[in-house]
């Protein structure tokens, strides 16, 4: 075998030691709580006693918004590489992003006449 095998195979089983070592030290070392009623108590948030129930349904337009806000979201995305190479592209670039700018414009004219922004 060659030695880079060796040390390689080496260092992989002492990282394996390491972090089982590592995790037993958490067990012993770490704060140990015995109540399990207040380690199966509802947290979140700050809140220790939660309103309502699971079983409450949200309404549509927290969805439509988050989706709205991914799909505005990630034209950013292509317009960073377009204002990094906008002196390269030249009219034509220029002419393509007043393109896809007016494809995105459109879309969130849809999205206000279908009231997916208002609040009722």
């Amino acid at each position: 075998m060659s030695a880079e095998l060796i040390l390689a195979s080496a260092i992989f089983i002492a990282i394996g030691v390491i972090l089982a070592v590592v995790f037993m030290l958490t067990k012993f070392i770490g704060p140990q709580n015995k109540d399990s009623v207040m380690k199966n108590n509802v947290y979140e948030s700050g809140v220790t006693n939660p309103v309502g129930t699971t079983n409450n349904r949200f309404s549509v337009k927290f969805y439509l918004v988050a989706i709205s806000f991914l799909l505005f979201d990630v034209e950013v995305i292509f317009m960073f590489p377009w204002a990094v190479n906008v002196v390269d592209l030249g009219v034509a670039g220029l002419f393509k992003m007043f393109i896809f700018m007016g494809l995105l414009f459109i879309g969130l004219i849809y999205i206000y006449k279908k009231k997916a922004l208002s609040w009722d």
